[in-house]
């Protein structure tokens, strides 16, 4: 009996560490699923955001959203386009971007206040400058072609 008591204390004290060391890993391998649904979840919430966004940028470049923005600023479709070949020559002939119908543009209801410190410098001549209160356009033959050619934005649309 006594010879046996010193391996039934061992035994048993091998079962409880066994017990012991696989009720640790349960409790370490449920906590990691823990970690990992949680971790699933902000992925998921990240992918449904960048796709939001994706859709967003993807609707603001849409050439109908671009064009309500080009108009929104004052510019006008352009004729058109005349091409610069390698050899130097010219094809097509470029005209200035017609106003019909007028677009109206954006006034502000102080123009001195916006021109005085919000116009970045050379910008205040522009055409389309929304911080300028815009007089009645000259006749057609003066004006347009002169602000077509120093690359205004109407200039910039016809490309």
């Amino acid at each position: 009996m006594r010879g046996r008591t010193p391996f039934a204390v061992l035994v048993v004290a091998l079962l409880s560490a066994g017990l012991l060391g696989l009720l640790m890993l349960n409790t370490a391998l449920n906590e990691g699923s823990f970690t990992l649904s949680r971790l699933k979840k902000q992925t998921t919430e990240a992918t449904d955001q960048q796709q939001t966004l994706q859709q967003q940028i993807a609707q603001q470049s849409a050439p109908d959203a671009l064009e309500q923005q080009a108009r929104a600023l004052g510019m006008v479709p352009g004729g058109d386009p005349a091409f610069l070949n390698p050899d130097g020559t010219v094809t097509g002939k470029a005209e200035p971007a017609e106003d019909e119908p007028p677009v109206p543009r954006p006034s502000t209801a102080d123009p001195s206040a916006s021109a005085s410190g919000s116009a970045s410098p050379g910008a205040g001549a522009s055409p389309a400058d929304p911080g300028i209160d815009l007089a009645p356009a000259p006749p057609a033959g003066s004006a347009p072609a002169a602000s077509a050619a120093s690359g205004s934005p109407s200039a910039g649309a016809q490309r």
